[in-house]
């Protein structure tokens, strides 16, 4: 039996419909921005793996940060134990995270960090004595898949069969310079009419959404009116953290900081899988008591696992590299040259790029998951190269060792594309 048939014989797969998509692609092997099938055939991963392998894969530092603390430390139970791999990648987090950010609290992917986000915000009222059981939210905002990041998520595709069953949550619409004084009127009405605990939010850009990007200056506003009103402010960067937007975290770029972070993907370089939510030392204090009960009680068997924390740490030092720095800004450079051609095809509409992240939409009409999306996926991995267009959009979000030459691959894949419409 192939690789194929196996995995046909048990496996579910996610954001599948086996019955109309019942083949996958087995890849045997992975190395800087290049993903290897069976036959050696090469791909380059234009996406690093759902944002995930931002210093390619299998980086022979991670490996070896890995491999050492494999040796040492596997696992421990983290409550009522320490170790070092989580007590150094704490340091080290806190040090390039907006120095608002004071404790960390892991767990293991990016779903559970917003989650534990969101409880947060909310614990943080109840332990207050406050009354506030109303999170706000984007529109078209994605947060995970748990249940309180499916709540305050507002894509139909994921949501469907679940929505009866979500908290409590209220949306405004992403502002831009045009309409930031409507969306704050709106925001003051609901704030009057609604108990709201917390604000969830994907600074500067709305990943599954489509890569939507929205400008600093117009979220500002919103950020401060929410703290001027006790309404905790959850930055979720599992998607943007880790310099995709240009400096480490895209709420660098804002001038008010969040007071809860929410972390995963790009933490461990896609080496293994956790999450951290950092917050300000004011949340924190709030559950700070004798009182056990005013205690966070959200835990996983993994929290802080060794080798997660050791991934994440020499990932930490790869992203602070003088070379990692400048291969993102090269990246980046030839992004902006691209975009330029690309604004001048007439089925291309809305191009947009912001560091490591180019986006555009195609000037037709098509389902997030319909058949013309898949003849674009398979138009790209024929040509070498792994792109995951969301409908219409077509977005690159490379890993930061890609060459010039692979950069160039991908954007000739995409040139052809055009061409063939």
């Amino acid at each position: 039996m192939s690789l194929q048939e196996r995995d046909k014989a048990h496996i579910w797969h996610p954001l599948t419909q086996h019955k109309t998509h019942p083949d996958v692609l087995p890849i045997h092997k992975a190395k800087g921005a290049l993903l290897y099938d069976e036959n050696e055939n090469t791909y380059i991963d234009g996406i690093a793996s759902w944002y995930t392998c931002i210093y390619g894969h299998c980086h022979p530092y991670i490996i070896e940060k890995v491999y050492a603390q494999m040796q040492q430390l596997d696992q421990i139970v983290f409550s009522g134990f320490t170790h070092q791999p989580a007590v150094e990648l704490s340091e080290k987090l806190i040090r390039i995270l907006p120095q608002n950010q004071q404790k960390v609290f892991f767990s293991d992917n990016g779903s559970t960090t917003t989650e534990i986000g969101i409880k947060m915000a909310l614990q943080y009222h109840y332990n207050k004595g406050n009354s506030r059981n109303t999170i706000l939210a984007f529109e078209e905002g994605f947060h995970g898949d748990t249940f309180g990041a499916m709540s305050a998520s507002d894509l139909s595709v994921y949501n469907g069969p679940f929505e009866e069953h979500f908290i409590n949550v209220v949306r405004i619409p992403v502002p831009t310079m045009d309409t930031i004084d409507a969306v704050l009127e709106q925001l003051k009405q609901l704030i009057t009419t609604h108990q709201i605990a917390g604000f969830i939010y994907e600074p500067l850009v709305q990943g599954a959404a489509g890569m939507k990007m929205y400008p600093a200056e117009a979220i500002h506003p919103i950020l401060e009116l929410c703290k001027s009103n006790e309404i905790i402010c959850i930055a979720d960067e599992v998607m943007t953290g880790f310099g995709k937007t240009g400096p480490h975290f895209a709420s660098e770029s804002i001038a008010t900081k969040p007071d809860i972070m929410c972390l995963s993907k790009a933490l461990t370089a896609g080496m293994m899988p956790m999450g951290v939510t950092t917050c300000t030392q004011k949340i924190y204090d709030a559950f700070y008591s004798n009182d056990m009960g005013k205690g966070l009680f959200h835990a996983h068997t993994y929290t802080a696992n060794p080798l997660a924390c050791a991934s994440a740490s020499a990932g930490i030092d790869l992203l602070v590299s003088d070379e990692i720095q400048q291969s993102k800004k090269r990246i980046a450079q030839a992004h902006i040259e691209f975009v330029n051609r690309l604004e001048k095809h007439s089925k291309v509409t809305n191009v947009r790029t912001l560091g490591v992240i180019v986006a555009f939409e195609l000037d037709i009409k098509m389902e997030r998951y319909g058949k013309l999306r898949d003849q674009l996926f398979e138009h790209f991995k024929n040509q070498g190269v792994y792109l995951r267009p969301l409908g219409s959009t077509i977005y690159i979000l490379p890993p930061y060792v890609t060459t010039t030459d692979q950069l160039n691959k991908i954007y000739q894949s995409i040139d052809s594309l055009l061409n063939s419409l």
